[in-house]
């Protein structure tokens, strides 16, 4: 074939090649007209004083005590961003992005001189569909999970989470909710006891199925929920960013009394292990997998509007997964139980009027009983988010410029609580005003202190998910006040006041395995946040 006769193919299969492309291309184009792009998001910009801390002096790693020198002032913001792809009514997908925290001045946050941090993480990312020809709805991804609740939020699991939830409605009245989550996996990486025995990734997992049945009346609503877990015997192993520092140690390991970082707090909430203990690492366990339990009877009365009724009930059991060593104060050593199992009852009555909703609430939940062998008496919790207060809980915009000043996760263990609250007061148009005062209680036994590493094992466990550690012997007094100024239709400028009286029993306390002293303090915090959202 001549040189010309190739040419002339060559160029017959470049001009189909670009024109398969062109069509592609406009395939593509038409395809991508028919997504329907939203986009929705939220600017939060704050300025905030404060000091949380109930004890004016800490123990320093020298042994000694020096005054708490925390920053009282800090300013920071946070952006989150959300896009929505809709095909239909039936098909759509969903990313959303946080930027931030970004603290005013700290390089790491990309808030210092030049910023250009990278603080850009992904929060959710998730896809929703319908089954064709039927009501059956699927949502496939890392989405906001937020088990049943009523009065005062969830206080199992309220957080981000890879899960697949699938929900029915079987009339107006009467619909399913079934849920698979893993929350931990592939994130344990070995241990070494000295005969360099290494195990990665293996046995680590979380996986949690629940069933929910969402029951709707006229004035009336209740959604019993059950979740069963299964916790691999690894599973809370490596979640602390340096794990030489890990208490979860298997044998071989020296343990310490550090608990490492927000995640690595799920060793606490879903065991009998506390912060403040003096323990060693964890024993052996001849189980692969431990069970996980917990149940829900969350219910509304409406009918009787303008009177507000809601209640909720919990109970929650994680099966031991081995025991470990821990120090009472005469020096004896006894072997602790990982299990833990309890449960908690609240309740919020409001009456809405003209001018504000006046409403009392309170909460009862069981605590320990002064026996380490036998575990933990408190409920235990996933990713829980008490709203029932602005300082302890999340009852307001749950974000504070320095996150220390209010209480992330907050599941009322181990507290009982009784509070009065005037919610949305509003005498000058366009501004709002509540008001609650609260006092906690506790329901863990005073035996329990002689077991602590210090006096001040409550004030350390005051940043775990279960919040404050009380005995029966101790007490705090909650102020809040929250101001809103909607200064646009999409900009609210929120300003919070808080106040915690300190009713610490320092007798009690200074009755810890170390025979430590203190000198505690009230808490207080004051803070002003622009919210744009649109």
């Amino acid at each position: 074939m001549s040189k010309k006769g190739n040419n002339s193919g060559r160029f017959r299969k470049q001009c189909m090649v670009a024109l398969l492309a062109a069509g592609l291309f406009l395939g593509a184009t038409e395809s991508a007209k028919a997504i329907d792009f939203k986009a929705q998001g939220e600017w939060l910009v704050g300025f905030g004083a404060g000091d949380d801390s109930l004890i004016d002096r800490v123990r320093d790693g020298n042994g000694k005590h020096k005054t708490n020198a925390n920053d009282r002032f800090a300013a920071a913001q946070r952006i989150r961003l959300q896009l929505d792809a809709v095909a239909s009514e039936a098909l759509s997908g969903t990313v959303f992005f946080e930027i931030g925290d970004q603290s005013w001045g700290k390089a790491e946050d990309g808030g210092a001189l030049g910023a250009d941090g990278t603080v850009v993480k992904v929060k959710n990312a998730y896809i929703d569909w319908l089954a064709p020809q039927s009501d059956l709805r699927f949502r496939m991804g890392l989405q906001a999970v937020a088990l049943p609740n009523m009065a005062g939020g969830s206080a199992v699991m309220d957080g981000d989470v890879a899960a697949v939830a699938a929900s029915y409605k079987f009339t107006d009245n009467v619909a399913l909710t079934a849920l698979w989550m893993r929350p931990v996996n592939d994130n344990y990486s070995g241990w070494d006891d000295g005969s360099n025995t290494r195990e990665l990734s293996y046995l680590d997992n979380i996986d949690l199925f629940a069933l929910s049945l969402p029951l709707t009346f006229d004035g009336f609503e209740i959604t019993p929920w059950a979740m069963y877990g299964m916790m691999g015997k690894y599973a809370l192993d490596g979640l602390d960013a340096d794990d030489a520092s890990n208490p979860w140690g298997r044998p071989g390991r020296i343990g310490t009394n550090q608990w490492g970082t927000e995640d690595g707090a799920l060793r606490y909430t879903l065991s009998g292990l506390y912060p403040g203990f003096n323990a060693g690492p964890l024993g052996s366990t001849g189980k692969a997998y431990g069970s996980m339990f917990w149940a829900g009877l969350p219910i509304a009365i409406t009918a009787w509007d303008p009177l507000n009724i809601e209640f909720d009930i919990n109970y929650g059991q994680v099966e031991s997964m081995g025991r470990f060593d821990v120090s009472k104060r005469d020096a004896e050593v006894v072997r602790g139980s990982t299990g833990r199992q309890g449960w908690l009852a609240k309740a919020l009555i409001e009456y809405k009027m003209d001018w504000g909703v006046p409403g009392i609430f309170g909460w009862y939940a069981s605590g320990d009983d002064g026996n380490v062998k036998n575990g933990s008496e408190r409920m235990p919790s996933l990713a829980a988010a008490g709203n029932f207060t602005s300082f302890m809980g999340d009852g307001n915009l749950a974000w504070a410029p320095n996150g220390d000043w209010y209480d992330r996760d907050l599941s009322y263990a181990g507290t009982w609580g009784i509070g009065l609250q005037l919610r949305d007061m509003s005498f000058v148009e366009d501004i709002n005003h509540t008001f609650r005062v609260a006092y906690w209680g506790g329901t863990n036994s005073p035996s329990m202190v002689k077991y602590m590493g210090s006096s001040t094992a409550w004030a350390d466990g005051y940043g775990t998910n279960d919040g404050p550690y009380l005995t029966t012997n101790d007490g705090l007094l909650e102020f809040n006040l929250v101001n809103s100024w909607q200064i646009y239709e999409n900009l609210e400028a929120n300003l919070e006041l808080g106040y915690i009286v300190n009713m610490i029993d320092k007798d009690t306390w200074e009755k810890s395995w170390m025979n430590d002293s203190f000198q505690k303090q009230d808490a207080w915090k004051a803070q002003l946040v622009f919210a744009y959202a649109f």
